[in-house]
């Protein structure tokens, strides 16, 4: 998305005036129903939904401040810079629960960075939150496991993630290679005790 005073034609330290009138009058010029061609009309959509988004962060004074010191921040060039970048903006996103906004960072952080075991472990543990994506979430903290696999973190999550899905035999394996790598995890031991209770 283009910088929001860009979008809205004002001046970084425009008033709440000033942007109000800017906003009203690129809504009224640029709104999707003045226009019938199907490819302009979704333009014109696509427009508008970002130009209300500048609007509403720079119309309210704690969201323009927060907008403001985020828009003086230097921007990411390098792939490991945009990668620590997106994986600290899925931390954040976390925190105010927004999980499918933490998963498109984590990939993000992925892509640019794959050697890096942590994002792969994170992404993976994101992923195994939901049903649909538990197979992909196997495939990242396999990932994780295969560039460290001296961190026995990476195979408690493995078993997690295994036995949640009632691959016992497999979540056992990547607990008993938790343990030794891990031994005072005490999510490993709880989860080797109920695999061992399962079994007698």
């Amino acid at each position: 998305m283009s910088d929001y005073y860009e979008l809205l034609g004002v001046p970084p330290d425009a008033a709440a005036a000033d942007i109000r009138r800017a906003y009203a009058r690129l809504a009224k010029d640029r709104h999707p129903d003045r226009y019938t061609d199907p490819a302009e009309k979704e333009r014109a959509h696509n427009f508008f939904k970002d130009l209300t988004t500048a609007f509403n962060t720079l119309v309210n004074q704690g969201s323009r401040q927060e907008y403001d010191a985020g828009r003086a921040r230097p921007k990411p060039h390098t792939p490991e810079e945009i990668a620590r970048d997106a994986y600290q903006r899925a931390a954040q996103a976390l925190e105010a629960g927004q999980y499918q906004d933490r998963v498109t960072f984590l990939r993000t952080a992925v892509h640019h960075a794959p050697g890096v075991a942590e994002y792969h472990a994170a992404l993976g543990r994101a992923l195994g939150r939901n049903p649909q994506t538990q197979r992909e979430a196997i495939q990242c903290l396999e990932k994780a496991s295969q560039l460290e696999p001296s961190n026995g973190g990476h195979f408690a999550d493995l078993g997690l993630l295994f036995n949640s899905q009632g691959l016992r035999l497999r979540a056992q394996k990547a607990l008993e290679t938790a343990q030794r790598l891990a031994p005072r995890d005490p999510r490993v031991a709880k989860l080797i005790a109920e695999l061992g209770g399962s079994r007698s």
